[in-house]
């Protein structure tokens, strides 16, 4: 693939438009589409075209990103009306968004024949969208994740190539339940630890130089959690959803795996009392209303 392709970017976000944005300073022509006039307009002012609608950006475009809330919206964007088929026959459609794999496998099925899916959500946060430093988890043909290959070094540092079809989303959901679970476990140590009497950014400090030591504590805890600050970029109800996602798929394939419904069914709490808007680090709000 030529570093000239033209990409078709639908959703530009908090995480799509700097993703977008890095594509352009690689060299790419992007037509974006989101339903926020601003975003466009953002995108305009980095050297990208705004589109009319999604089938506008995809016409005569060799990739199709779609960076949307969930797969059910993904398909809906593409499928109306057979959008999609404004593509090339052939072209690649890289479906980013934090989907459920089994949606990504019937909408892989729903627009084969004509476009080539490689499911490759993403990690890192705003930060490391901004950055192009996002960790990729793929999903597809070897020969269709080889041609998404370049687009997607544009935006990130680490890519794995983790199966066929759906694995990319399945993986997502798995990485965000143990960070999910993190969470949890940071925030009630830290809870615990004032409640005993200790310092609560000493009891962080702490974990960090010992085993107790993982990505909340290091990357949330001071930053956005003790600060007051809550401002990760990463909404708590889609956190929510990317758990129960991987609990979902958990039943699905016959497991029972208690710590992951316990955490499903405490974020999905969370979702419905504090709202799903609010950032994920509000999180420590709601078990601080449950230690009481």
């Amino acid at each position: 693939m030529q570093t000239a392709a033209r990409i078709a970017f639908i959703g530009l976000g908090q995480m799509g438009l700097p993703m977008a944005t890095n594509l352009l300073k690689a060299g790419y022509e992007v037509a974006g589409f989101d339903l926020s006039a601003d975003a466009l307009q953002k995108l305009v002012d980095e050297g990208g075209q705004a589109a009319k609608s999604a089938a506008d950006a995809m016409a005569g475009s060799d990739v199709v990103i779609t960076m949307l809330s969930n797969g059910k919206v993904v398909r809906n964007v593409l499928t109306e009306g057979e959008a999609y088929r404004q593509a090339p026959k052939g072209a690649l459609l890289l479906e980013m968004s934090s989907s459920a794999p089994e949606e990504t496998r019937s909408l892989a099925q729903a627009v084969s024949g004509h476009l080539r899916v490689v499911d490759a959500p993403v990690s890192g946060g705003v930060k490391r969208a901004v950055d192009g430093t996002l960790a990729v988890m793929a999903g597809g043909a070897d020969a269709d994740f080889s041609a998404a290959r370049p687009v997607l070094e544009a935006m990130s540092a680490r890519i794995f190539h983790c199966g066929p079809v759906g694995a990319g989303h399945a993986m997502k959901a798995i990485n965000n339940y143990v960070s999910g679970a993190g969470v949890i476990a940071a925030v009630e140590a830290v809870l615990l630890g004032n409640a005993f009497g200790l310092d609560e950014a000493k009891v962080v400090e702490v974990l960090n130089a010992s085993s107790g030591k993982n990505n909340a504590t290091e990357v949330k805890m001071n930053q956005f959690i003790l600060s007051g600050t809550f401002g990760s970029g990463f909404a708590l109800g889609l956190m929510a959803k990317d758990i129960r996602t991987a609990a979902n798929l958990s039943v699905s394939l016959g497991l029972s795996q208690q710590g992951l419904t316990q955490t499903a069914d405490l974020w999905d709490d969370a979702a419905r009392t504090l709202g799903g808007a609010v950032d994920h680090t509000r999180f420590y709000d709601y078990l601080k209303r449950q230690v009481g």
